[in-house]
């Protein structure tokens, strides 16, 4: 051996002495944050869920409010309706009475003047019944004139009389009438009292209820935030749990399933369902594409390991705009620093287009629908052929299509829109090949998920 390569071997050594223990202790660092991590997001999310029962409770408080505010809100319209109607009541009976206090003024005086008349007309009787025959005799013509005028006097005694009863009884009814008016004036005065106070009462309810409305959404506004904050932390620390589960780019079974046990506290969705997906899309990320695309106009590429040229390879802009794949491929490379022209992807089958990518084998135009969301959980850019970026998608996926109700019917209809965009059994996904499988694979996995955890 010579005297360099020994050195370099000697130099070797050295390295590995100074730099493995740093490596042992930052394994044992990251595994202890891990761990931390996972704590104070349990008590985060327990925290969570007791800030949206008191959300959910101050949520309700504050409609209760709301609809015990609108309650009084109508009564005190209805309130100030009836006062305007019991206003213009009052007012149309004050007119009523004052003209049957005139009614009754004119009535008194014709009473007196019919009085007047009539002690006249009994004067005349009076003095006509005093005076003696020779009197009479003197006085008129003939005898047959005194008692002509006589009876016309007696005669006009009696009609003046019962005109004077007729006048008076007139007036006892117009003086009944405007007491009646009276009466009903002051029991619509009374309820103008009555409705006034009510109106006030409401008004006041109101006032306090409408205090107490401010007060309930300032604080629900306060839980809100509280827990939107709580909510926020809760995805720096998922996102950083995330982060600190190494995983290589091909995982184990064990390795993908802390993966998709953690995804599942995201998304609903359960890890073997995941799993099953995964195995079927990429075999667990182990084959994620054997085609590179080469030529964007038509969508033209070659196999990753001989040259040989493929067509179909990625879905190109269609005729009359229509969308394709490319557009949005080059978008997604160009974010990520990758080279889109040597970036793996699917080659097409018997049918239809490749250009599939990464584990989760989504192609372009849906992973752009789904990049912003896995963005937002693991704070960072989506990357497709990441294994965790990959899984994660998956999962929000197939979350959006029911698989988060985990029955089988659900699951399945689930991983055939995954598949294939629709869950009915067509010869284009073979009759529905891809859902028997994936769920056979799912029921598998559970078994071995179950003995693991007996295992450990």
């Amino acid at each position: 051996m010579t005297k360099s390569k020994y050195q370099k071997i000697l130099l070797s050594l050295l390295v590995l002495v100074l730099v493995l223990p740093n490596f042992q202790g930052l394994a044992q660092t990251s595994t202890e944050e891990r761990e931390a991590l996972e704590q104070e997001l349990r008590e985060l999310e327990e925290q969570i869920a007791a800030l949206d029962e008191n959300v959910q409770a101050t949520e309700k408080e504050k409609k209760t409010l709301e609809n015990q505010i609108y309650i009084l809100r109508n009564k005190i319209k209805k309130l100030d309706l009836q006062i305007y109607q019991s206003n213009v009541m009052i007012e149309d009976l004050g007119l009523q009475i004052k003209d049957t206090e005139g009614s009754i003024e004119e009535t008194s005086l014709k009473i007196k003047d019919s009085r007047s008349h009539l002690a006249k007309i009994l004067q005349l009787i009076y003095e006509a019944d005093q005076k003696s025959l020779i009197e009479i005799l003197l006085s008129e013509e003939e005898l047959s004139d005194f008692f002509d005028d006589l009876m016309a006097l007696e005669s006009l005694n009696s009609k003046s009389q019962e005109l004077l009863e007729n006048i008076e009884n007139l007036k006892v009814h117009l003086e009944e009438e405007k007491e009646s008016l009276d009466t009903e004036k002051q029991d619509l005065e009374n309820l103008v009292v009555i409705q006034t106070l009510q109106r006030k009462e409401s008004a006041s309810t109101k006032k306090e209820k409408d205090w107490l409305l401010k007060l309930t959404e300032e604080e629900y506004q306060k839980q809100l935030k509280e827990k939107t904050d709580v909510e926020e932390r809760a995805a720096q620390i998922r996102a950083r749990i995330f982060e600190l589960i190494g995983i290589p780019e091909a995982p184990t079974f064990g390795e993908a399933l802390d993966v998709a046990k953690y995804v599942e506290n995201i998304t609903g969705v359960r890890p073997a369902l995941l799993l099953a997906v995964m195995t079927q899309e990429s075999n667990i990320g182990k084959n994620v594409g054997q085609c590179y695309l080469k030529n964007p106009s038509t969508g033209e590429g070659v196999v990753v390991f001989n040259g040989e040229k493929v067509k179909r390879v990625m879905k190109p802009m269609g005729l009359a705009g229509r969308k394709g794949d490319v557009s949005d491929f080059l978008k997604i490379t160009k974010e990520l620093g990758r080279d889109p022209y040597n970036t793996p992807v699917s080659c097409p089958m018997s049918y239809g287009w490749g250009g599939a990518m990464g584990p989760a084998q989504f192609i372009p135009s849906t992973w752009i629908l789904y990049r912003d969301k896995v963005k937002a959980i693991t704070g960072k850019a989506a990357d497709p052929w990441n294994i965790k970026d990959a899984f994660l998608a998956a999962a929000l996926y197939l979350a959006d299509y029911g698989a988060t109700k985990q029955t089988y019917d659900g699951e399945w209809r689930a991983s055939m829109i995954y598949f294939s965009g629709t869950s009915k059994r067509t010869k284009y996904n073979g009759y529905g090949f891809y859902g028997d499988s994936v769920m056979k694979i799912t029921s598998q996995y559970e078994k071995d998920i179950e003995e693991l955890e007996k295992a450990s």
